[in-house]
């Protein structure tokens, strides 16, 4: 389905994505938001900008989901499948420039694939 209008709501989420140069959790992004739009948009936003290839969501160091933008991606096809980094200290997470090929399972249809690298970033160590 995807995002069909342009909300000044979208475009804010948007906007905070282009000017991001790492991934963003997404209880970092309802406290930046709060003011403007409640917790149930943000998610359904990020939803349907998953759906429609802007960005892409996976799970960080204790369970949180982290969300960044796509490079390469459509409504049809993510084709960023790649490793993410969190530093232990500072805890700053990024996607890292090394992409993965998601190996074949025999009877199974594997749809997507998380691998999260945890240690300290070129700061801390």
């Amino acid at each position: 389905m995807g995002i069909t209008r342009q909300t000044k709501q979208v475009k804010r989420i948007v906007e905070i994505f282009d000017k991001k140069n790492k991934a963003i959790s997404v209880a970092d992004l309802v406290k930046m938001l709060t003011a403007e739009m409640n917790k149930t948009t943000v998610y359904r936003i990020l939803d349907k900008l998953m759906e429609d290839g802007i960005v892409h969501s996976f799970i960080g160091k204790g369970g949180l989901k982290w969300y960044a933008k796509c490079q390469s991606c459509s409504c049809e096809k993510h084709n960023d499948i790649h490793p993410h980094f969190q530093c232990k200290s500072c805890g700053v997470v990024k996607c890292l420039p090394t992409s993965f090929e998601i190996p074949q399972a025999k009877g199974f249809k594997v749809e997507s694939a998380s691998l999260l690298l945890v240690g300290e970033c070129d700061v801390c160590s």
